[in-house]
């Protein structure tokens, strides 16, 4: 299938608490689903500049966005199909949002949900109109405009309190197109996904599951134990064991057939207008769930002990989506008119000589069954060379892991982990060079 005909759906999870089986239900198990659809390319991210506008402790975003990831990844999530990563990982997004002001009306920003509802409720308290309002949530839809079309996704899912946003980054966009795009589009006009049918999960008390209800199912926090203890706090009414339930009436029941088979939904309900107890059905449905949560849980709780496997597949996910990224930030900076000053920068010599000075370099090489990697200064002298990997990818993620994060990410890439290497400052020199050529080759490659 060729690129055009690809569909890019894109999705962000804003990272400010913790996930519940309602979020599972509702969310991640049908993007998951979702994403595996033929003539797909899904985008993912972390909203984790979303998450500032809502939320000022650091330790709490930086715990959710840990506990976010980790859970769509025990949840099965493909980052071999899926484009996953964060969004403060990708430099391009604030870049494009700047832009994206700038031919953004301010009328139309005053009409925006959040902020009306913001300054409706300081008018009715009888503060000043923007009191306690920040830009961050004055200029929102900005920036999930540009998340939007820094990848020009097709299809957006989103509840319909977010349908505005869609409607105005498509406004943004034509504007944009209009001003910039000598007759042709730079951006796609996205379309959002409304999920008519999306199953929400009822909470304990029978209302929308939520945290802020304080009716919310753990998905993983908690463990087995967390899942039993929430399950029997379920309300149900005062029928004893032995008396017919009215099944279709249950929030229980409700909360069952989102994890049951049709056979099993029909022998429940039948079981139930027989006189099941409710203490009973409630351990059937821990069973159930159990069934299909459990093992996630185990996944769950090795990559939270082990976050460095969850950094590397975010880092993974943002190189992924910075190769989309930075040719299309290039063609836009072009666009409005921020353009290299030299048409002779990238020219090659004319006499036929090469002029290209000497840089450090990985090398990649195989030994038994494992993948290595070392890097040489510009003279070929050793700096540093790798533990064994069981996948090639895996090395040349590494490398980039060392690109992105220096010295700090040598704890991944050595041997011994608390190794050392002779000499950490010409290590970090030459990562600076690679690095920064790499940025000029991404450059001129998007020229």
């Amino acid at each position: 299938m060729t690129e055009r005909a690809l569909q890019r759906v894109l999705t962000g999870i804003t990272t400010t608490g913790t996930l519940h089986l309602g979020n599972y239900v509702g969310a991640i198990r049908p993007a998951i689903k979702a994403s595996r659809e033929p003539g797909v390319e899904s985008f993912l991210f972390l909203a984790d500049y979303h998450a500032l506008i809502k939320c000022d402790e650091p330790d709490r975003i930086e715990r959710s966005r840990m506990e976010i990831a980790a859970t769509w990844l025990a949840c099965g999530l493909d980052t071999e199909r899926v484009t996953f990563y964060r969004q403060s990982d990708i430099p391009e997004t604030p870049e494009l949002t700047w832009l994206l002001t700038c031919v953004t009306a301010k009328g139309q920003m005053n009409r925006a949900h959040a902020y009306k509802a913001a300054a409706d409720a300081n008018t009715a308290a009888g503060e000043d109109l923007d009191a306690n309002i920040t830009m961050g949530l004055y200029s929102y839809p900005i920036l999930m405009a540009a998340d939007i079309l820094l990848f020009n996704a097709h299809r957006v899912p989103v509840g319909k309190d977010q349908v505005q946003h869609i409607e105005m980054t498509r406004d943004v966009a034509q504007r944009f197109n209009h001003l910039f795009g000598r007759g042709k589009d730079l951006f796609v006009l996205p379309q959002a996904e409304i999920e008519e049918h999306q199953e929400l999960l009822p909470g304990l008390d029978g209302r929308k599951m939520s945290k802020s209800y304080d009716n919310a199912i753990p998905l993983f926090e908690g463990g087995a134990k967390g899942l039993k203890e929430s399950v029997a706090r379920i309300v149900t009414d005062s029928r004893l064991p032995g008396e017919p339930k009215h099944a279709d009436n249950s929030h229980l029941v409700t909360i069952y057939d989102a994890f049951a088979t049709p056979a099993q939904r029909a022998a429940f309900r039948t079981a139930l207008r027989q006189g099941l107890g409710w203490g009973d059905a409630k351990q059937q449905l821990v069973d159930l769930i159990e069934a299909e949560i459990g093992p996630m849980r185990e996944t769950y709780a090795e990559l939270m002990a082990h976050p460095e496997k969850v950094e590397e597949a975010l880092l993974a996910g943002a190189k992924k989506a910075r190769e989309i990224a930075q040719p299309v930030m290039h063609k836009l900076r072009q666009a409005v008119g921020l353009r290299s000053m030299s048409t002779k920068a990238n020219a090659k010599p004319t006499d036929g000589k090469s002029n290209k000075a000497k840089l450090p370099v990985f090398k990649q090489y195989r030994e038994g069954d494992l993948f290595r990697f070392k890097l040489e200064d510009e003279n070929g002298e050793l700096l540093l060379a790798s533990r064994g990997f069981e996948d090639p990818k895996r090395a040349g993620v590494h490398v980039n892991l060392l690109l992105e994060q220096g010295l700090t990410a040598l704890q991944y890439v050595l041997a011994d982990p608390n190794g050392t290497v002779a000499n950490p400052s010409a290590v970090e020199a030459a990562l600076k060079v690679l690095a920064a050529e790499k940025q000029r080759k991404a450059n001129a490659s998007g020229a």
